[in-house]
Order: C-alpha cells, then sequence, then structure tokens
C-alpha cells in the first residue's frame, strides 16, 4: 500500500515538472515597445489613431473657412478660441480629454488661430494667481483681471452605432464641430467627420 502510494506521488511530481516545463517554453505573454506614432488597431473601437486623425483633419477644414479670412482683413492678431464642451454621445466610453487635446495640438501647431484655456485648467490658474496675490512679491505676482478672451467657442459631439450580423460587426462614429463668434453668437463653420470600422 506504501509502495503504491509512493509510485501515484512520483508519477503526479514528475507530470507536474513536465506541465511546468512546457507552459514556461510557451513564454506567456510578450510585451514590447513600439513607437506612439504606430497605427495598431486591436479591436475596432474608438483609438488614440482615431482621435488624432479626426481631431487634424476637422481642425485643417475648419481653417480653411472664410471666417478666418474675413478675420485677418479685419485684425491686426490671431484670432483667439475656446473649447467649451465635447460631447461623447457614443456606445461605448471615449476619452474626450485626449480628443480635446489633439484638437488644441492641431490648432497651436498651425499657427493660424490662439488657444485660450477653460474649464478645469482655467479655474486652477484662477485659484493660483488669487494664492500670488497674497503669497508673491508686487513685482512678480500675475494680475487679477488680465484674462485674454476667445473670440470663438469651439464645441460638439461624438456619436456612433453599431450593426451585428453573425460574423460581421460595422461601428459607425460620426464627430460632429461647430465654431460660434463669441460676440455675435453665429455660427462661422460647421464640420462633420465620419468613421466607418469592419470587424470580421
Amino acid at each position: 500500500m506504501i509502495k503504491a502510494y509512493g509510485v501515484r506521488t512520483l508519477t503526479l511530481l514528475v507530470l507536474s515538472g513536465f506541465i511546468a516545463t512546457a507552459m514556461t517554453g510557451c513564454g506567456g505573454t510578450k510585451v514590447s515597445r513600439v513607437s506612439s506614432e504606430k497605427e495598431i488597431d486591436v479591436t475596432d473601437k474608438w483609438n488614440s489613431t482615431d482621435s488624432k486623425r479626426v481631431a487634424n483633419k476637422m481642425i485643417e477644414d475648419m481653417l480653411t473657412f472664410p471666417w478666418l479670412e474675413k478675420w485677418n482683413q479685419n485684425h491686426d492678431r490671431m484670432p483667439k478660441v475656446i473649447i467649451k464642451s465635447v460631447r461623447n454621445k457614443s456606445h461605448e466610453h471615449i476619452p474626450i480629454d485626449t480628443f480635446i487635446n489633439d484638437l488644441k495640438r492641431a490648432m497651436l501647431k498651425s499657427s493660424k488661430v490662439q488657444f485660450v484655456s477653460g474649464g478645469a485648467a482655467r479655474e486652477e490658474v484662477r485659484e493660483e494667481r488669487k494664492e500670488q496675490d497674497v503669497y508673491a512679491t508686487e513685482e512678480t505676482r500675475a494680475k487679477m483681471g488680465a484674462e485674454t478672451g476667445a473670440d470663438f467657442a469651439l464645441s460638439g459631439s461624438i456619436n456612433s452605432n453599431m450593426q451585428q450580423s453573425a460574423d460581421t460587426r460595422v461601428t459607425f462614429y460620426q464627430v460632429d464641430l461647430n465654431l460660434i463668434d463669441m460676440t455675435t453668437t453665429e455660427e462661422v463653420w460647421y464640420g462633420q467627420k465620419k468613421i466607418k470600422k469592419v470587424s470580421e
């Protein structure tokens, strides 16, 4: 009885060692670094490539509309733009902050408009300025009431829908943005970008 138990134990130990060796040989998860510019689609969901492409294309389109030429004819400075909001109305989680940052970068890179911060970033600066008013020297503190006002406000939304059959899924995204004159409330530009992805 003892001998039989010993054989079974020895057999189990040998099999366990073989399985462990085989699993180690498979290598497990492999991670490699790639360029952040490289386009990689793991799923059909909205990703960083979509965000960057859409932002660049839409800002490029915005800057070709007549409003900018009219502004330049009547002013000796670049127009100042603020992003008020971009709402995610899609069926999935989309990192809106990343998309807004891509819009900012595209505008600043164009050297045709100036960007004015808003929202949480502006509130943080205002709070810092209040603290400077108490703790910083008069020569170094930022002045109160000297903020740069925006001439135009950019806002929009991201929508989506999905259709699926037995082995194919089609995901459709639509991004709508509009630019409004802060003085007249005139809508000087409306842009739309569509993306369709097929997953099989």
